[in-house]
Order: C-alpha cells, then structure tokens, then sequence
C-alpha cells in the first residue's frame, strides 16, 4: 500500500478520507488538522492566555498536551499547564499518574495532581466497595471527575481547559445525548467558544481526528502513554454506544466527524452559544444544570 501523495510505503489507510499516508505525510496532515482546531477554537481575551490540558496520561491527553505545548508553548505570552484527576483507581490511575509525570517533564510543563481523596473524602475503590445503589460505576466517576477538571482549571487561573476527546469520543457523546433526548447537554458539548459562567471554557484539539490516528500519532512520536484500561470499564454504558458507532462508521466512513460537525451546527442555529447558562447546585455551589449536582445527588444530599 502506497502513500496517496508520494510512493513511500503508506502507514495507515483512512476511509473516511478515501487516502493511504505514509509516515511523513500523515504526521503533517494530523498536526494541520489540530492546529486548525487550536486556532478556531482558542480565541484569548488578551495578548496573554493561559491552557490547562486534563491529562490522564492515556494517548489521547497524552497526545493533547503534546500538540498544545508544540503549538502555543513557545508562545512568550501563553502558559500551558497540566493536571491529573486522581480517582483512587489502585493498580489504574496510580500507574498514569507517573506517566504524566514523565511526559509533563520531558515538555517543561507544569503538572499537579488533584484527587478524590482531597476534595470528596472519598475514593472511587470505597464507592464501588460501599455500593452504587444500581448505578454504573462511571454514573458516579463522571460527574465527581468533570466537578475536579474545573476546580483544577480554575485554580491555576486558566483562561480553556483542553480534553483529549478524538472524533469517537464525540460520536458516542452526541448519539449518547441523543439517544436520551437531552438537548441541553447536546449543546454544552466542548467545544466551548462562549464563556459559560462558573465554567472554564473547554477545547477538543484532537475532535477532527480519529482514535486510530491518535494512537498511531503517539507511537510515531514516542509520545509516553499509559495503554492501561480502567477496572470499572466493562460496566460503562459507553460501551454499547461505541460499538453502534463503530458498525456505523464501518458501513459509512466519515459518520463520526459528520456527527460532531453536526452537534456543532445544532448549536449554532437553535441555541446561540450567548444565550447558553448554566445553574449552581444549592448544596455544593458547582455548577449544575439541575437545584442539585449528579455528585450531591448520587451521595444523598437532601
């Protein structure tokens, strides 16, 4: 198989695309791709600006906070910084957490690590042990993990936190809100272009690129990953979405990045991004779309 734009030997075939790549050409063509992502998504309100990337020291972070640091880390006026959420996953997140660590100095980035224990007195391990009273253990995970992204940004001053989220995770998300006729979180998907009280603005380099690519990108750079799966993955409710999109995809290449273009075109023509808000809860004071969080609920708050 030959590279569509010279007669090296091509590395990855992409449907969608309809193109084989060789090695140099599909490196240039993903860092075009994210550059234009960090360009139209990224608008400081100042000649200075700070980014803080959610690093969970899988690929797609990973690869997140290597192309923000590599775009706007040479930049005198703009400060890139790194954190990790720290759920209490033994054997998990103990063993990303030093992977972020290394990719973080080998970039000269600043990195923190803020975690379950610290703000919630509580570790993801004890609730699975306590008991979820039904529910997955990602319905618990993701609410107290999305509160700490937004703590963290918030702490450093940051201006966007950016998520490693690639063109799958934004498939699932939108047909995931779709599927439960939830309008309003459709059109708080990242990425955020207007300034949501309470809320650091969030960006997703990588939502024009395939799982596929990003993995491949890592490998080729030598960009340090963690390849470990959660414990609690199997009971996510993700699951069933990503193999329908995955079926979907199979048949028509492209359906991913046109769902996420689409979510995107939703939002511009029914709900204009300034007339987006959101609530606090009256317990905890986070920003919620509901009196009460999903994390003040799910522990019983009254």
């Amino acid at each position: 198989m030959k590279c569509a734009l010279c007669s090296k030997e091509a590395v990855i075939y992409l449907p969608y695309a309809g193109s084989s790549f060789c090695e140099s050409h599909f490196t240039e063509r993903f860092e075009r791709v994210v550059k234009k992502e960090v360009r139209d998504q990224i608008r400081f309100r100042s000649n200075s600006g700070r980014i803080s990337v959610a690093l969970s020291g899988g690929k797609d972070s990973s690869v997140t906070l290597y192309s923000v640091a590599s775009i706007l880390g040479k930049r005198k006026n703009v400060t890139v910084t790194a954190f990790t959420v720290d759920e209490g996953i033994r054997g998990y997140r103990d063993r990303s957490i030093e992977t972020a660590r290394k990719l973080c100095s080998s970039l000269g980035i600043d990195h923190e690590v803020i975690s379950y224990s610290e703000v919630f007195d509580t570790t993801m391990d004890d609730q699975v042990i306590a008991g979820l009273n039904g529910k997955s253990p990602c319905a618990i995970c993701g609410p107290m993990r999305r509160q700490l992204i937004n703590m963290a940004a918030d702490r450093t001053g940051s201006d966007y936190v950016a998520l490693g989220m690639n063109s799958d995770d934004i498939a699932q998300s939108v047909l995931m809100n779709v599927s439960r006729g939830d309008l309003d979180r459709l059109i708080r998907m990242a990425p955020h272009r207007a300034s949501i009280p309470g809320l650091i603005p969030r960006v997703t380099p990588l939502r024009s690129l395939s799982e596929r690519e990003v993995l491949l990108y890592a490998m080729l750079k030598e960009i340090p990953h963690d390849s470990g799966w959660c414990p609690y993955y199997s009971q996510a409710q993700r699951n069933l979405f990503r193999s329908v999109i995955d079926q979907i995809e199979e048949k028509y290449p492209g359906s991913k990045l046109a769902m996420g273009k689409m979510q995107v075109e939703v939002r511009k023509a029914v709900f204009q991004e300034k007339e987006i808000s959101i609530d606090r809860c009256r317990k905890c004071g986070m920003p919620s779309s509901s009196e009460l969080c999903s994390v003040c609920r799910n522990s019983g708050a009254a």
